[in-house]
Formats: structure tokens, sequence, C-alpha cells
């Protein structure tokens, strides 16, 4: 899935890791696992490659880097669970409603400003929970960019602030022993399915990825949700 559309590892990976590992090394498993698909796969795509626009991507990274230190400081200030609770409740109603909408909700405005503050929404996400994700990847299908640019982007911006993260992680000793094992065994799991995913990105019409982008991000929210409410029972 995320050779596919970009993104999404994180939430696929930890519906089936949360019930058998803890946070303390799943967190990073997810950095590192969405690090090395989107690193891969961003440099099989041509078509990505030739949208990427230093111009654009350069506010997301810059709102981004500000962002995660935020999170980070954040994370031991604040409800990790409600949080997380929230960000899926506002995909599971905003992302159909997109769907319904087809092209009615894109923005324009706003600028690079806008597109800044976004980054820095998702830096902070990154820092607090690795969601670095939903916000860049809801915000560039409300752009109305098309397909190759909008992966261009939050793939980019993605992997710079899963680097950022997982520079963080080694700095404050959070990847240990244990967690650097579980690395060197789901890498290879990951190279083969992450290349088949970009393989088959090039098959969907630019309608076909929106789509597939909603209903994904929807799927996140759900598992966000039922990931929190299970930590609740």
């Amino acid at each position: 899935m995320s050779g596919l559309s970009g993104f999404a590892f994180g939430v696929v990976s930890l519906s089936i890791w949360a019930w058998a590992i803890g946070p303390a090394s799943a967190g990073p498993m997810v950095v590192f696992g969405s690090l090395l698909g989107q690193a891969l796969t961003l440099g099989s795509l041509r078509t990505v490659r030739r949208s990427l626009d230093a111009s654009r991507l350069g506010p997301f990274i810059a709102g981004g880097l500000l962002g995660v230190p935020a999170g980070v400081l954040l994370l031991h200030h604040i409800d990790l669970r409600g949080f997380k609770l929230a960000v899926g409740l506002i995909l599971v109603l905003w992302c159909p409603a997109m769907l319904v909408a087809g092209n009615a909700g894109r923005v324009t405005a706003g600028g690079r400003w806008a597109d800044a503050a976004v980054g820095w929404v998702g830096g902070v996400m990154g820092g607090l929970g690795g969601l670095t994700g939903p916000a860049p990847v809801l915000w560039c299908t409300l752009r109305g960019w098309d397909r190759d640019a909008q992966r261009a982007v939050f793939s980019s911006f993605n992997i710079a602030m899963q680097i950022v993260i997982l520079a963080v992680y080694l700095g404050t000793g959070t990847i240990d022993g244990t967690t650097a094992r579980l690395f060197a065994i789901i890498a290879p799991a990951i190279v083969l399915p992450a290349l088949l995913g970009a393989h088959l990105y090039s098959r969907f019409s630019a309608a076909a990825f929106r789509r597939l982008v909603l209903v994904l991000l929807t799927a996140s929210g759900a598992a966000l949700i039922a990931s929190t409410l299970h930590h609740v029972r």
C-alpha cells in the first residue's frame, strides 16, 4: 500500500504490530519501514521525480522542521490517545465528504504560507506519534495538484521528516539493540512489496489515485480510532 500510494505504511503495519510489539519499538519500526519503502518507490518512479519542485516542496519542509521538535516536546504534555482519536475522527468524517464532493473541495488560497503551516502540522504530528503523512496528503489533495505533483510533495516531505525523527530517536537512545534487530528483520520484507506497489501506481489515472488516497486516509482514521479504543479496553 505504501508503494502504491506513497503513505499508509504505519497504519497497515501498526494494525498488526500493536497486538504484539510495544510502542517503544513499534514507533521507530514504523518510521524506519516507511522511510525505506518511500525512498525505494520515489527512486523508481520517474514521473514523480520529474515532478519534484523545490519551490513547492520548500515551505512544507521548512514548516515540518519547525514542527517536529514541537511535537517531541508536546509528547510529554498531551494525551497521545486523545490526539490520535481526534485525528482519526477528522479523517473518517472529512475524507468521505471529499469523495462525494469530487473536485468541489479544491483550495487555492493561502499560498506558500498555508503550505508551510500544513508542513508544521505534519511535523508536530510526526513528533507526537509518527503521523507525518495525513496532513500533507490531505492538503495536497485539497490543492488539486496533479497525481505526480502530489506524490512528489508528500513522499519527499515524509522522507525528510522521517530522517529527522530517526535522528531524534538515535540521539535520545530510543533505538536500542532489540529495535535495531527488528529493523533488520522487516527491511527485506519491505523491498519487493514496495517496488510492486510502485509498479501498480503507474496504472492509476489521476481520478483513481485521488479516490485511492481518500479511501486510504479514511481507513487510516478508522484504524487510529480502533487502536485508541482497543487500548481503552
